[in-house]
C-alpha cells in the first residue's frame, strides 16, 4: 500500500531574488523576501498594532528559508539566519517566459510553458477595438467602461457608480497577462459576470492571454464599494503532463486549496476548496490534510501576500502576512506523519519595495519537509518543474513532462 502523501504550498509572490534574466523584465535587483527583511531590520516596517522589529519567521527560517534566499541572491536576509536547517532547502529558476501566476504554477507542477503569454499595451484604450466590439456584440452589452490599465480597487471606486447607472461592465488590465472584468454582484449579476468571462476567455485564447478574471463587488457608491471573495479566474489550459494529470490517471485523491483550480482550468484538480483569506485557507488545509487518502495530492495557493500587499507596495502588510503564516506552520507540521512530504515554494516575486505595482522576475525558494525527508541542500534547481517532478517521484507516479526530482 502506498502510504505516501504530498502537499505543495505556494506562497504567492514570495520570491527570493537573484534571477539571472531579471534585467530583461526591468527587475534587476528585485528581491521580495530579502528587501522585506531589510526594511524590517531597519525599523521601516514598524506599524503600531500590526507588527514591529526584525522579520520574525522562526519556523520557515528553521526550514532553511534564509539559506535558500542567500543561495539565490548572495545575501542572507537579516533575521532569517539558521545554522542547522531541519529540511531539504534550495531555490528554483523559472524557465517559462514572463512572471505570471499561471506560468509559475504550471511550471511548479511539472510542465514548462511552451509559449510566451500575450500582453495588452500600456496605452489607453488598452484592448483592440475589434476585440471589444466582438465581446459587446456577442454578450449583448451596451458597451464597456475602463478599457485601460488600472488598479482593481481604484477603478471600481472611479467607475463603479457609472457602472451602476449604465450597466456596462468595467474592463481593465495590468502589466500581467490578464483581462479583468469588474461588475456589481447584484445589479449586474454574479452568474452573468461569470458567463461574460467565459465568453471573453474564448475570445482572447488566440492572443495567449493568461487569465480572464471576474472581479465582483458590492456597495452603493464610491464610499462603500468592496470587492467580494467570489472572484473567479479563467486561465488558459495548462500544458499536459503535470502532477494533477499524473495523479488523476493513477486514481489518486486530489485536493486543490485556494485559487489552484482556477489556475489549472479545473482539469484534474479534484476537490476544490476556497476560503475568505489566507488564514481561512490554512484552517481548511488542516482539515483536508487529515482527510487526504494514502497516495493523495494536495496543492494550495495563498494569495493574500500578492494581492493585498505586493501589488499595493505595502511592506509592513507583507511582513505581517508572512509572520501570520509562519505562526501557523507548526500546526501543519504536527500533522505530518511517516510518508508525508510538504514542499513550500512561490510562483514569482512581487517586491513591495520595487517601483510600479507589477510582479517581479525572481527565483523562488524550495523547502521540502516531512518525517522522512532528509535535511540538507537541494542547491540550485534549473527549473521550477523540479518541484512537480519530485512530488511525482515521491508519490510513485509517472514522471511529469519536465523536471528532475531532488528527492
Amino acid at each position: 500500500m502506498n502510504r505516501r502523501r504530498a502537499l505543495m504550498i505556494v506562497l504567492d509572490s514570495a520570491g527570493c531574488g537573484g534571477a539571472d534574466d531579471a534585467a530583461k523584465y526591468g527587475d534587476a535587483g528585485a528581491d521580495t523576501i530579502g528587501h522585506i527583511a531589510q526594511e524590517c531590520a531597519a525599523g521601516r516596517a514598524d506599524v503600531p498594532g500590526l507588527r514591529s522589529g526584525p522579520l520574525h519567521l522562526p519556523v520557515m527560517s528553521g526550514l532553511g528559508l534564509g539559506l535558500a534566499a542567500q543561495a539565490s541572491s548572495g545575501r542572507m536576509p537579516p533575521g532569517l539566519e539558521c545554522a542547522a536547517p531541519s529540511c531539504l532547502w534550495g531555490y528554483a529558476v523559472e524557465q517559462s517566459a514572463g512572471k505570471d501566476t499561471p506560468s509559475g504554477h504550471w511550471e511548479l507542477a511539472g510542465t514548462k510553458v511552451p509559449f510566451s503569454f500575450g500582453y495588452f499595451p500600456p496605452e489607453d484604450p488598452a484592448f483592440p477595438a475589434e476585440l471589444i466590439n466582438e465581446i459587446v456584440s456577442a454578450a449583448g452589452l451596451r458597451g464597456v467602461l475602463g478599457d485601460c490599465h488600472a488598479s482593481g480597487v481604484a477603478i471600481i471606486d472611479d467607475l463603479g457608480e457609472e457602472h451602476l447607472k449604465t450597466g456596462k461592465p468595467i474592463f481593465y488590465t495590468s502589466t500581467d497577462s490578464v483581462l479583468q472584468i469588474a461588475a456589481h454582484e447584484e445589479v449586474f449579476g454574479l452568474q452573468r459576470l461569470y458567463d461574460l468571462c467565459e465568453l471573453v476567455r474564448e475570445k482572447v485564447n488566440p492572443l495567449h492571454i493568461g487569465r480572464v478574471i471576474a472581479r465582483p463587488f458590492t456597495g452603493t457608491d464610491a464610499s462603500n464599494f468592496k470587492r467580494t471573495p467570489r472572484r473567479k479566474d479563467y486561465a488558459l489550459a495548462a500544458p499536459a503532463g503535470n502532477i494533477f494529470d499524473r495523479a488523476a490517471v493513477a486514481g489518486r485523491d486530489i485536493v486543490s486549496i485556494g485559487k489552484v483550480g482556477d489556475i489549472f482550468g479545473h482539469r484534474n484538480t479534484g476537490r476544490e476548496i476556497k476560503g475568505a483569506d489566507d488564514m481561512d485557507l490554512f484552517d481548511k488545509i488542516l482539515v483536508e490534510w487529515e482527510r487526504l487518502q494514502d497516495g493523495g495530492l494536495m496543492f494550495a495557493n495563498f494569495v493574500d501576500l500578492d494581492t493585498d500587499y505586493g501589488h499595493r507596495r505595502n511592506v509592513a502588510g507583507y511582513a505581517a502576512g508572512l509572520e501570520r503564516f509562519d505562526a501557523r506552520m507548526g500546526e501543519l507540521m504536527r500533522l505530518l506523519r511517516a510518508g508525508d512530504l510538504a514542499i513550500l515554494s512561490a510562483d514569482h516575486g512581487n517586491d513591495p519595495t520595487w517601483r510600479g505595482t507589477d510582479h517581479t522576475r525572481e527565483h523562488v525558494p524550495l523547502l521540502a519537509f516531512g518525517p522522512d525527508v532528509p535535511a540538507g541542500s537541494a542547491g540550485r534547481r534549473d527549473t521550477f518543474a523540479d518541484a512537480g517532478a519530485s512530488v511525482a517521484h515521491w508519490l510513485r507516479l509517472e514522471p511529469t513532462a519536465d523536471g528532475i526530482p531532488f528527492l
